[in-house]
């Protein structure tokens, strides 16, 4: 039997239809099993009010609640500071489990935002007279000295407004010591410890 020319031609033009849509299939499946590939980390700011699913500390104010260290305090006053064109606040917290120690949290950004926890401590004859100081087998070493202007909200423990002087000390590992004297009275001292983030939980009150 003989094949015409034109049926041969078509023959292999059917054929390479078939064979080029099988590698279009074995294509789209290859495409379609192959693994997405993973989106790009991008750094964030632990400390970004987006972020803040247990609060923004730069937001305190008197009324909130803090859960810190398994015990929650309750903001009772809070002290807006300024220096030239720098600013921070501190914020008076009241716990039940801690009777007569003051407890604050200072905030400021400079230019990282940094978050202090402080409770008072009696120096007793100590002033911020020394560059190094030590304290419980700790020793901290003069880092600022200034006066700053203070406005108060809530309760404080001080005026409603007025002129603090202050005299800050740096330990290891995130640990502080502080001194501020208000309107020329005896000095205060504090110790501080740095909280990380993530660790302090904000519940907002319900004054603006």
């Amino acid at each position: 039997m003989e094949v015409s020319v034109g049926g041969t031609a078509i023959v292999i033009l059917l054929a390479l239809i078939l064979v080029a849509l099988i590698v279009l299939i074995l294509v789209l499946l290859r495409r379609r099993s192959a693994p997405a590939a993973p989106a790009p980390v991008v750094p964030r700011d632990p400390f970004a009010p987006e972020d803040q699913v247990a609060g923004d500390p730069r937001a305190l104010k008197a009324g909130d609640m803090v859960e810190y260290l398994g015990t929650r305090y309750f903001v009772r006053g809070s002290l807006r500071l300024k220096e030239g064109g720098f600013t921070w606040s501190e914020h008076l917290l009241d716990a039940d489990t801690i009777e007569g120690t003051k407890v604050w949290v200072s905030v400021e950004e400079d230019p990282d935002l940094e978050v202090v926890w402080w409770t008072e401590y009696d120096a007793g004859d100590l002033t911020p007279g020394e560059k190094t100081i030590v304290v419980d087998g700790v020793e901290y070493r003069r880092d600022e000295h200034g006066t700053a202007d203070y406005t108060s909200e809530g309760t404080t423990g001080v005026g409603v407004q007025g002129r603090v002087e202050y005299v800050d000390y740096e330990g290891p590992r995130g640990k502080y010591l502080s001194f501020e004297q208000y309107g020329g009275g005896p000095w205060e001292a504090g110790l501080g410890e740095r909280v990380p983030a993530g660790s302090m939980t904000i519940y907002p009150g319900g004054g603006s």
